[in-house]
């Protein structure tokens, strides 16, 4: 379950870069054609559209129906009007705490609710707080909507019962170590201080996941007080948006919802904007890697009519990849590696923030002084009416892809549902579109500065010695089933859940292949739920690709390829790409490249255009490889302040060995000193070797016929050829895994810490390993496998764990992942081994996990696949594994023949519990003596000796 924390620190250090046009060489000879004209973004906007019916019951709770036939599921989404905003003083983190308790089952529906979704093939099941709201969705198939609905009354009307002290404790024990992962990160202390200083005042001043101290001191029946007061239908949306209309729906609603009372109003707080008598500025010191300086003001919610002005004016400065603080600070001053301004919209107000990464070496005061610079300059001459349309054709781009999707975080059930909630209209989004649509550069510029010529408070994260940090006290587990009190269980008084009537099997998209005339090979399928083409264009390159002495090289290339072109600086690729609501990406895996782009299908020739460009003319310009070398640099720097980072460059050495091309992961992002040292003939040299016609294939969905996609494919790389020869991925080395043993690496002041244990498996990629990825849904994969039931509902030392198999195309490790309390860090150890060995040797697969993970595996199926991305995805997976393109449609017989001792064969022939490695990042102090029980050698090493090159590198 996820709670809302706004500051994402995984967000800074985007690889933004660019150059001006003058300056350019070409490393190919190819004109790029002019970009077709997008089409205006008012034709776009008619576009989206989510017709529904709403009606209201009796007892207050309000229903709104949305019929999509595309799929045979239905998105089931509960909001209720309760957040941390209404949590009164002493009481705080009560509505997040609740959100975690009502997935521990009810009265009529005991245990975690997890498990009767798991049975009838949910997708998209989760929960979350804000400040106004929380929420419940799942997608499910339209035969499992009688059991959804029962399920979803039931918490609603029919918790307490099942709601105990262990039921209380457990949770909250949760909760802490939620708290702990988020707070463990780089910058990840700075949100506290930013609510406290600038909204300390109001209902939003204090942290959704609340006060420790607070859940702590709550007794069971302050609770059960807590859900009274605020969980009635009264209260509450339920939106139904899928495969099923109003006339079906309400007597389904009126039949488990009916009988619920109404509770209390919920009473919004009365909040006023809070404006500082003057500017402030708070210094932090963080182990961070770069200097953060984070500017905000209150301002309205997102009903006051300034809400949108105010959301494009933040585009205009900070959200565009061409925006003023892009354009300015990180491509012309280069005095900072990343920057952000937006608007964070709540109900009842808002809160503008301006972000900038400062470059390492840079003086932060001049950056700061320059954020005001730009600031000043945008409001007093406002935003042009280009910026402004590129605002609005992004955002409408964006939803029109967002509404593919019927359920899930940001599908048309969140649409609507948000809108009825905070806005008593469920079509609310259409009317901001359609309002950023017509917006004025004139209106835009007043609102700011109505808005953001007051105070501001500024927040400077510094690099240096964290503060003394304050833990959560933790949760004692719960007590075995011989020492406990017994409790009578509660008797419920519904009956058993409904059943679940026969769901079919999934009917996956027709699969297509056609080639290129220069031979690249085109993989299609036809979607047309939303007006919306995904191109990926697929290498055989990776990481792995990367040369040795040179890792890095890879991530500076496609870091640089949409930073300039030979007709294009970085600027002008921006704003094509805004104009015509369009998405440009580039990433890798350990075994593939991947070009990407993403549009509105009536913009395709446009964005194919632009694509091309960015493809086949990339710059490579001198003064740009060195803006975006120092980006890089910094990134790799923050990536050795993190966690995640830090076990992830630890653990291939341990894996892999040294000779093994997969021994390059260890570098992460990057070795640094190879990264200094790279030229423009290194990356010339990748770009040539690798992206190339005869290492790609390009996978499409779109609305388009594919005679149309081939068509316009063909017209912009057809006639592409590769220059010089191929690269070579040598093999011949086999991975080779250290002895089991245990690598410490000290990350002081860690609340948390991060376990990794990991084995090299001597299963064969290029066989179909369906059978084993099932089993391990029942050791280590999803939220009711064994190793995460342990270690976060039993024992409640983590928030979230798990494990599984890495089919990567020459080989396939096995990992688990586990960020643990760091006082348990040993004991999570023992537990991991124990589940492991347990589930290896005497505890294999239940018929009773059996019939859930074959009734979860098959019945999912349609919701999986609802999306265009997903379909994308699986072909892609299908191509790498050697799958026949219509492997899904025969999965589910392949599910149904499973039986539980081929499962527990196929595990007990992959993984030896004896065999893993372990990385632990932790504080050494606190982690290092509760090591030596474990009964492995146990090495440390500081963080910073990760920071050098790789064995791979060498």
């Amino acid at each position: 379950m996820k709670s809302h924390r706004m500051l994402s620190s995984a967000a800074l250090l985007a690889l933004v870069v660019a150059m001006p046009a003058a300056a350019q060489q070409a490393p190919v000879a190819t004109a790029a054609a002019p970009t077709a004209k997008p089409v205006p973004v008012a034709e776009l906007v008619k576009r989206v559209d989510i017709p529904y019916e709403e009606f209201k019951l009796a007892n207050g709770l309000t229903v709104i129906v949305h019929t999509d036939r595309k799929a045979p599921i239905v998105a089931v989404s509960t909001w209720y009007d309760v957040g941390s905003k209404h949590e009164p003083k002493g009481k705080t983190g009560f509505a997040h705490l609740f959100e975690h308790l009502m997935f521990n089952g009810s009265e009529n529906a005991p245990g975690d609710f997890f498990e009767p979704l798991k049975q009838v093939g949910a997708t998209d099941f989760n929960g979350t707080t804000s400040f106004d709201r929380t929420n419940y969705f799942e997608t499910v198939p339209r035969p499992a909507l009688d059991r959804a609905l029962f399920l979803e009354s039931d918490r609603m009307g029919y918790l307490l019962g099942a709601v105990t002290q262990e039921v209380l404790d457990e949770q909250r024990g949760v909760v802490q170590n939620e708290k702990r992962q988020g707070d463990n990160q780089p910058y990840g202390l700075v949100y506290y201080t930013l609510l406290e200083e600038l909204l300390g005042g109001t209902a939003y001043g204090h942290n959704v996941i609340g006060s420790m101290a607070d859940l702590d001191a709550a007794s069971l029946e302050d609770v059960k007080n807590w859900f009274r007061s605020h969980y009635g239908p009264n209260n509450a949306v339920l939106v139904l948006a899928g495969d099923i209309d109003a006339r079906e729906a309400r007597p389904l609603v009126e039949k488990y919802f009916g009988a619920i009372k109404a509770g209390p109003e919920s009473v919004a707080p009365k909040v006023a904007i809070p404006t500082l008598p003057a500017p402030k500025t708070v210094v932090m010191k963080d182990r961070v890697a770069a200097t953060l300086i984070l500017r905000s003001w209150a301002v309205p919610g997102l009903n006051d009519p300034d809400s949108v002005p105010l959301d494009v004016f933040g585009e205009v400065l900070g959200g565009l990849a061409s925006s003023r603080l892009d354009n300015e600070l990180v491509r012309k001053d280069k005095t900072a590696v990343q920057v952000s301004a937006g608007l964070q919209s709540m109900s009842q107000l808002g809160m503008f923030q301006i972000q900038a990464v400062v470059k390492p070496g840079v003086d932060p005061a001049t950056v700061s002084k320059r954020l005001d610079e730009i600031l000043a300059d945008l409001l007093r001459n406002g935003p042009t009416a280009d910026e402004v349309q590129r605002v609005a054709t992004t955002n409408v781009s964006s939803r029109i892809s967002g509404l593919e999707s019927v359920g899930g975080f940001g599908g048309k059930a969140v649409a609507l549902a948000s809108g009825e909630l905070y806005s008593d209209d469920p079509a609310f989004y259409k009317k901001q579109l359609e309002e950023m649509a017509r917006v004025t550069p004139a209106q835009v510029k007043a609102a700011a500065n109505k808005w953001l010529t007051r105070p501001a408070l500024t927040i400077m994260v510094e690099p240096g010695q964290r503060e003394a940090y304050q833990d959560a006290q933790s949760v004692p587990a719960a007590k075995p089933a011989a020492e406990a009190p017994k409790a009578e269980p509660f008797k419920g008084t519904r009956g058993a859940m409904p059943d679940v009537a026969q769901i079919g099997d999934l009917d996956f998209p027709e699969v297509s292949r056609a080639k290129l005339s220069n031979g690249i090979e085109l993989v299609y399928a036809h979607r047309d739920a939303v007006p919306v083409t995904q191109v990926v264009m697929s290498f055989d390159a990776g990481t792995v690709a990367d040369p040795a002495g040179k890792l890095g090289t890879q991530n500076l290339v496609l870091s640089l390829l949409d930073e300039g072109t030979t007709t294009k600086d970085s600027t002008a690729i921006a704003e094509a790409r805004e104009r015509l609501g369009a998405n440009i990406n580039t990433g890798s895996s350990a075994d593939r490249t991947y070009l990407g782009v993403t549009a509105p299908s009536p913009n395709l020739a446009g964005a194919l255009d632009l694509f091309a460009d960015v493809v086949r003319n990339p710059a490579f310009a001198p003064a740009e490889i060195e803006r975006i070398r120092a980006t890089l640099l910094t990134g790799i720097a923050q990536e050795l302040t993190s966690p995640q980072g830090l076990a992830g460059r630890a653990l291939p050495p341990l894996l892999y060995g040294t000779g093994n091309p997969y021994a390059k992961l260890a570098a992460g992002s990057g070795d640094p000193a190879a990264v200094k040292a790279l030229t423009r003939d290194d990356l010339l040299a990748f770009y040539r070797a690798w992206v190339r016609p005869d290492k790609a294939k390009v996978f499409v969905v779109s609305d388009r016929p594919l005679a149309e996609v081939q068509a316009a494919l063909e017209a912009r790389f057809g006639n592409w050829k590769g220059e010089g020869a191929a690269g070579v991925k040598p093999f011949d080395v086999a991975p080779k895994q250290s002895a089991p043993k245990i690598l410490l690496v000290d990350r002081p002041d860690s609340p948390q810490s991060l376990i990794m244990a990991a084995q090299m498996t001597p299963l064969d990629p290029k066989t179909e390993l369906l059978t084993h990825f099932t089993a391990n849904q029942v050791l280590g994969s999803g939220f009711l496998s064994r190793i995460n039931m342990d270690l976060r509902e039993t024992k409640h030392w983590s928030y979230g764990a798990g494990g599984g198999y890495n089919w990567l195309e020459h080989a396939v490790p096995y990992t688990i992942s586990a960020p643990v309390q760091a006082d348990k860090t040993g004991d999570s150890i023992k537990a991991i081994q124990s589940q492991v060995r347990d589930f290896l040797t005497t505890k294999g697969v239940t018929e009773a996990e059996l019939v859930r993970e074959v009734n979860g595996s098959t019945r999912e199926l349609a919701g999986r696949y609802e999306t265009s991305g997903a379909v994308l995805t699986a072909m892609q997976q299908n191509d790498l594994r050697r799958r026949p393109d219509d492997f899904y449609d025969s999965i589910a017989q392949k599910y149904r023949a499973m039986t539980a001792a081929e499962l527990d064969a196929a595990a007990r022939a992959s993984l030896d519990p004896n065999r893993f490695v372990f990385v632990v990042v932790g504080d050494a102090k606190t982690v290092r003596p509760q090591l030596d029980s474990i009964g492995l050698p146990v090495e440390v090493v500081p963080a910073a000796a990760l920071g050098g090159s790789s064995p791979a590198a060498k």
